[in-house]
This record gives C-alpha cells, sequence and structure tokens, in this order.
C-alpha cells in the first residue's frame, strides 16, 4: 500500500540537489553528464533502503539540510559521514534506519570527505528532464525541484518500507582521506606541454583551490607558462578530464562541466577513482600516477 510522503526542508544545507545517474549519452548535443559524483555510494544508500541503483538521492555537499517528514520513512546515509541526528537521537550512517510521521532529520557535523547521499525508499514524484531529475546548476530551470532551498518540498510514494538491503560495512565503508592519489591516462595534448611540466604534474601534490565545485576543481598548481603551448580549437571533455589553463593552472573536470574545451587536455582520471575525487574538498591533496 502507498505511504505518501512529503518532505519539508527547513534549511538547505551548503548545497543539496537530487540526483540520479545523470544524462548519459547527450554530450554530442552539448548536455553535461550530471548525476552523482560519487555513484558507488548513491547505489549503496539506495540499496540500503531496497530501491534501484538509479532512484534518486539527495546529494549532501559539506553542509547537512534540516528536513521535515510527514509519514513513515525508511532512509540511508552514505558516503561522506555526517553527525545525523532525528529528534535530537544519534543516527547511524551506513544502515537503514526507519523514522516515524514527525520526524525531523538534522545534520551535525561533517567528520570527513565532502559529499553524503541520502536515500529513502520509494519513488520520488520529481519532474525529469531528458529522462533524469539531476539538475543543470546552469539551467536551474529545466528541474527546478532538483535544487534544494529553504522551503522546499519534496514528494515521494514509499511502498516498501519493510524491504532492505545489507552491506558489510568493514568492506564497502570508503576511508576518506585529506590525501590521496589518483591514477590517469595521458590525454590526447599530453605531449604538447613539456618534460618539466610533466615531472612536476607527477612529482609533487596539487592542492585543490576555493574554486571547487561540481563543475570542476582548479588546483593552485603552477606547472607551467602559456608559452609553451599554442592554442587549440575547442575538443571533447569527459568527467575526470584535466585541462592545463594558460596560466599553468590544471583544472579537473566533473560531472556538471561543459562537454568542450579549448585548453590541452593532459591527462584523464580512470573511472574507478572518480568516487574518490568527489569526497575532496578546497585545501586536500591530490597526487597522481600514470596507468
Amino acid at each position: 500500500m502507498a505511504n505518501d510522503l512529503t518532505l519539508t526542508f527547513l534549511k538547505p544545507g551548503l548545497q543539496t540537489t537530487l540526483q540520479d545517474n545523470g544524462r548519459a549519452g547527450l554530450q554530442h548535443l552539448g548536455v553535461p553528464v550530471g548525476g552523482a559524483l560519487d555513484r558507488t555510494s548513491a547505489e549503496m544508500a539506495n540499496h540500503l533502503v531496497g530501491n534501484e541503483k538509479n532512484v534518486p538521492v539527495l546529494e549532501i555537499t559539506m553542509t547537512g539540510p534540516e528536513i521535515i517528514f510527514d509519514s513513515d520513512a525508511l532512509i540511508a546515509l552514505t558516503g561522506a559521514p555526517f553527525e545525523l541526528y532525528c529528534d535530537g537521537k544519534l543516527v547511524e550512517n551506513n544502515t537503514a534506519v526507519y523514522l516515524k510521521s514527525g520526524s525531523v532529520l538534522k545534520f551535525g557535523k561533517l567528520k570527513s570527505g565532502c559529499r553524503a547521499y541520502l536515500a529513502i525508499a520509494g519513488e520520488w514524484k520529481a519532474r525529469k528532464w531528458k529522462g533524469s531529475v539531476s539538475p543543470l546548476l546552469q539551467a536551474p530551470e529545466a528541474t527546478p525541484e532538483s535544487i534544494i532551498q529553504k522551503g522546499s518540498k519534496l514528494k515521494i510514494d514509499s511502498a516498501h518500507l519493510n524491504k532492505t538491503g545489507s552491506w558489510d560495512k568493514n568492506s564497502h565503508t570508503p576511508i576518506l582521506s585529506h590525501r590521496i592519489r589518483l591514477r590517469v591516462t595521458p590525454g590526447p595534448e599530453f605531449d604538447s606541454i613539456s618534460r618539466i611540466a610533466i615531472a612536476r604534474f607527477f612529482g609533487q601534490g596539487h592542492e585543490i583551490s576555493q574554486d571547487a565545485n561540481r563543475m570542476g576543481y582548479r588546483l593552485k598548481t603552477d606547472l607551467a607558462s602559456a608559452e609553451e603551448r599554442t592554442e587549440m580549437i575547442s575538443s571533447g571533455i569527459i568527467p575526470g578530464t584535466i585541462q592545463l589553463t594558460g596560466s599553468g593552472q590544471p583544472i579537473i573536470l566533473l560531472n556538471d562541466a561543459q562537454t568542450t574545451g579549448g585548453y590541452p587536455r593532459i591527462a584523464n582520471i580512470i573511472n574507478e577513482d572518480l568516487d574518490q575525487l568527489a569526497q575532496l574538498k578546497p585545501g586536500d591533496e591530490i597526487w597522481f600516477s600514470i596507468v
């Protein structure tokens, strides 16, 4: 039997959005992939509450929301660990939790990482564009309900509150760090930069600057001068592409980035490491290894 549930957001958090797996296959039309940045954590949250893996989840960045549930609900929070409270009582991460009608869910301190994923059992009643609820932050009118603001309301048909999935936390809970090593493959313009710049790229850590969001991370490193390269025509880019700007700063492109760019593509982070990348924030450090 269906259980109509409405979420009311008393506080939105720093950046809370409704995300699924995004819009693969539309980049040739200029539409970014979008979708949850840490896909493994998003899928695991859905698994814990008995949803299919592409059911939307709330992606919560660094500071969490405050939410009223007007009906019973089954929830799970994965990814970056938060201090999480329901009506003042501490709630465990990485497990399915039942909430009673009228419960208030509050997010406290972020312990590590950057992004958490809140799954709620049921079918979200949210508008889709091109097959996805994931918002385009450059065009918010396409999926307005998916960008959470103070007073936002989201509706869910929660029909399977007795169905949960299991998870071996010892094997699957990610270890989040302020300093990580990511594996990359050479990009199409890898040979267009100097050997000195390549040595700097692989031989030192790179701090993430404050210029960091779902479109990409700008690194503080100065690798090379603009005189070392010639201009190039805009070419295709994907999540994980690393470009080198004219000022010599690397930029790592993420899911909401444009689909073409005119800076040299010096490397690509392999798909298996993108979830780790999603859990980094300004001030964290990245080292690169070539594979």
